[in-house]
This record gives structure tokens, C-alpha cells and sequence, in this order.
């Protein structure tokens, strides 16, 4: 078997997270959560389920759908339970890393689920190892856990903010113990984490979407800096942590979120049609159709299609049951990688100028081949739009990105891209133009991959150590 080459060509979702208090049926709601957080992780998924004296724990390798049958559900008996899917950013891919993190300490038992990364983790874990701990994961949450187990505080609803309160990255983080749920986002807000009502439940989500399936109704955002406690007494919020200048991640808006969520409390669907009609503004083409690159790229290329009057055509077909391997042929077969994903619609495609929409570039190696087969299925003049400015920087607040010498656009300008991926022309959404599209302004976005400039310390150590993470594909 050999690895899907093609999707390390794309920005990695990170991690999706999940919770639900005061339902009978709190695991299954969970793993419905979980299935519509799938496009955030699809290595590893767990739950973790409280019925109100022990927590109970399965989590395995794979997708939600097959790692979750009537057995394991029945083995997660109790009202409250949290659940996560996990694309790694930081640490290995192994069961080891699979989260809820469950452990037994003077507190008493404590699961935890993140989103998101910490960067001086790698630090704080050598300081803690030389004091004696033994970690079984290489995950940054496990060092959360392990300061969580060596505070003072009282409880662990005053030991959570105790150990966050100097914790630099992001964080959208949730807890369970076996009497309550809690959730606490970084104050910068990173990473999106959402609450909801289902009857008399409670929910919490990565995305907005997760609450459509099951029926909930979304309350609002958990805010930057806030922690919520929901027990038999209710819901409590505080904010313990200090404030600290926002820094959404506006890549959510742009190919992140599934565009039926609101993230941030705006319409990710809303976002991606206005960059696509802002991108016809900035980047007009002379051309008759636009296509999209799926599933991305449609939302933008359907507000492109709108602002340019042009025909907006379904001219690449995605095959959505490719796994993440694939047996390659013995016979070579010309970018196999990609038509195993993407196939041309021919008769859409032949003697027309085409306007390709996609929502990145990363390395270029993928945007290259796609250009090619559109060519080759007969269109005359191929002029990729791009809905978001070129990427030349990774991201250390849990998005997996290539280090910073595999980001085409951080070595070449946007001609010399345009002359790699052999397009006719090439357009890249301005960074005003995004950020108006999305509705934000730059003092509360984080915009670091575009830009280069970072919101938090960025140690030498963690650099290193995420270059070393993201070598380069042979």
C-alpha cells in the first residue's frame, strides 16, 4: 500500500471536538457529532462517557463509522460523554495518540479532547519528564494532563484554568468528569468551539454543523478566554484566563469548516461566495466557464461564476470513496494520484476557456497536474483563481502545513507559480479582499500562514521540531 501523495499537496484539517451533558443517550449522540466532524480528522476517533460515577473509554484507529458499532456504543453507558477525531499535528500516528486522553489521578478521573496546538509543549514535557513523569503519548494534550494531576488547586475546575492561564498556542479544549463537562477555549480563540441545547442538554462542538444532525439548536460561541462547568447545577461561565488580542483562524472560513457551519459566528458558506465575487473583482479572466475544484473550491467559484457573468460548469468530478492509501499500479500511469481522485468532464471542458477556482497552493505539484488534465481534456486556456492570498508560512496553532521550504509561494512569486503549474494565468485573493469577505478585520484574525507574522512566541525549538515533523515527501 502506498500513501495518497496527493492529499499531502493540501493544508490538513486539525482535530474535531465534541460534548453533550444531561442525555440518556449521550455516547450516541457523540458518535453522530463525531461523524459530522469526520472532515477534521480521519486517523484516529474516541469517546469518553461518564454515567456519573466512572468514566468508560474506547477509542481506536480509522474512521468514526468503522471504528463505532452497537457494542462499543453499548459499552459507553451514562449522560455525559465527549469524543474527538484527530488529524495529527503534533505527535505521532499511532493508537497511543488517540484521543480522549482518560486518566486517574488526585482529582479523580479525567478525560480530556483537544483542538488545537501548543508550542512550548516539547519544552514543558522534558522539564516534567525530569521530574519524574512517564508519558505514554507524544501528544502536547498529555502535557496539559500531567500539570493538571500535579496541582494544588482544590478541584479540577479551579486546577484547568490554574494550568492554562501561561499556556501560549491555542487551545479548544474539553474535559469530563464523572460529574461535569467542561469547556475552555485560549483567549486568543484560534480554534472555534461552539454551544448548543438539545432539550434540556447540553452540547458543545467544533462546528455548528455537528449540531444540525442531531438536532440541536446553536446558542452561541464559547468565547476566547472563556470556561464553561456544566454539572447537575446548571451551566457556569467565567473567564479565568487573561485577555490577549483575538486571533481567528480565518483558513476555517476559507477550506477548513464545512460550509453549512457558522464559524465564528458567521456563515462559512456566506465567506467562500463573497471571496469568489471579490476574486472576479480583483482577477477577472477572458474566459466562458468556471469550475471548480471540489469540494472546496465550489462555494467560491459559484460567487465568481455570479460577480463575472460567466457559465459556472461542474467540469471536474471528485470521487468521494478514495481512501487514505491506494495499491498503485505496476504500470506507471501519468498523475495517477490525482485521477484517482479527480476525474475531467470532457464534453464541458473541450474548446472552452476555463476559470479554475481552488482555494490553496501549497507545494504546487497538485494545482500542476490538475491544470494539465483540464488542458488535456481540450480546454484552450486554463487561469487558475486562488481564493485566499499565497500561503508562505506554516501554521503552529494546529493546522498541518508543510515547513516553510515546501510552500511554493514562500520560494517563488505568483508569475513564477503561474509558470510552474503551466496556467495561462494565475490570481490570488488580496488579504483585504479575504478578510472583507469573511468579515474581519485584521485586529482580530490571525492571518500568520499569509503573512509570515505570528500572534504568540514561536520558539527555535518548535520550529525545528516541526520541520523535522513535515519532511518533505520523496
Amino acid at each position: 500500500m502506498e500513501e495518497f501523495h496527493h492529499e499531502r499537496d493540501k493544508l490538513r484539517e486539525e482535530c474535531g471536538v465534541f460534548g453533550i451533558y444531561g442525555h440518556p443517550e449521550a455516547a450516541r449522540l457523540t458518535y453522530l457529532g463525531l461523524y459530522a466532524l469526520q472532515h477534521r480528522g480521519q486517523e484516529s476517533c474516541g469517546i469518553v462517557a461518564s454515567d456519573g460515577v466512572l468514566l468508560r473509554s474506547e477509542r481506536a484507529m480509522g474512521l468514526v463509522s468503522d471504528v463505532f458499532d452497537e457494542e462499543r456504543l453499548n459499552r459507553l453507558s451514562g449522560a455525559s460523554a465527549i469524543g474527538h477525531v484527530r488529524y495529527s499535528t503534533a505527535g505521532e500516528v499511532s493508537i497511543r495518540e488517540a484521543q480522549p486522553f482518560l486518566v486517574a489521578c488526585q482529582h479523580g478521573q479525567i478525560a480530556v479532547c483537544h483542538n488545537g496546538n501548543l508550542p512550548f509543549a516539547s519544552e514543558e514535557r522534558r522539564a516534567l519528564e525530569r521530574e519524574g513523569a512517564i508519558f505514554s503519548s507524544t501528544s502536547d494534550t498529555e502535557v496539559v494532563l500531567h500539570k493538571l494531576a500535579r496541582s494544588h488547586a482544590a478541584s479540577v475546575i479551579e486546577a484547568i484554568p490554574e494550568v492554562l492561564r501561561d499556556t501560549e498556542g491555542a487551545f479548544s479544549m474539553l474535559f469530563l468528569t464523572p460529574a461535569a463537562l467542561i469547556a475552555i477555549r485560549d483567549p486568543r480563540g484560534f480554534r472555534p468551539l461552539a454551544l448548543g441545547r438539545l432539550g434540556d442538554a447540553w452540547v458543545i462542538a467544533s462546528e455548528t454543523c455537528a449540531f444540525d444532525l442531531i438536532d440541536a439548536q446553536y446558542v452561541r460561541d464559547i468565547e476566547p478566554g472563556e470556561m464553561v462547568v456544566i454539572n447537575d447545577h446548571g451551566l457556569r461561565s467565567s473567564h479565568p484566563l487573561p485577555h490577549r488580542q483575538h486571533a481567528f483562524c480565518i483558513f476555517e472560513h476559507v477550506y477548513f469548516a464545512r460550509p453549512d457551519s457558522i464559524i465564528f459566528g458567521r456563515s462559512v458558506n456566506e465567506s467562500r461566495h463573497k471571496m469568489g465575487k471579490r476574486l472576479a473583482i480583483e482577477h477577472p479572466a477572458d474566459a466562458d466557464i468556471v469550475v471548480p475544484v471540489p469540494d472546496s473550491g465550489v462555494a467560491a467559484a459559484i460567487g465568481y461564476a455570479a460577480q463575472s457573468g460567466l457559465a459556472y460548469r461542474h467540469g471536474l468530478v471528485r470521487n468521494h470513496y478514495v481512501g487514505r492509501t491506494f495499491i498503485e499500479p505496476k504500470q506507471s500511469i501519468r498523475s495517477f494520484g490525482v485521477r484517482v481522485k479527480l476525474n475531467p468532464v470532457r464534453d464541458l471542458l473541450r474548446g472552452r476557456r476555463v476559470v479554475l477556482i481552488d482555494d490553496s497552493i501549497v507545494r504546487g505539484t497538485t494545482s500542476k497536474k490538475i491544470v494539465r488534465m483540464v488542458r488535456e481534456a481540450g480546454a484552450t486556456e486554463v487561469h487558475v483563481r486562488i481564493s485566499c492570498p499565497p500561503t508562505i508560512g506554516p501554521c503552529f496553532y494546529g493546522v498541518d502545513t508543510p515547513n516553510k521550504s515546501d510552500l511554493i509561494a514562500a520560494r517563488m512569486s505568483v508569475e513564477e507559480i503561474r509558470d510552474f503549474i503551466e496556467a495561462d494565468s494565475l490570481g490570488y485573493l488580496s488579504l483585504e479582499g479575504m478578510l472583507e469577505a469573511c468579515g474581519f478585520s485584521p485586529d482580530v484574525a490571525c492571518v500568520a500562514c499569509w503573512t509570515g507574522r505570528y500572534p504568540t512566541r514561536i520558539t527555535r525549538e518548535a520550529e525545528t521540531m516541526y520541520e523535522r515533523e513535515h519532511e518533505p515527501v520523496p
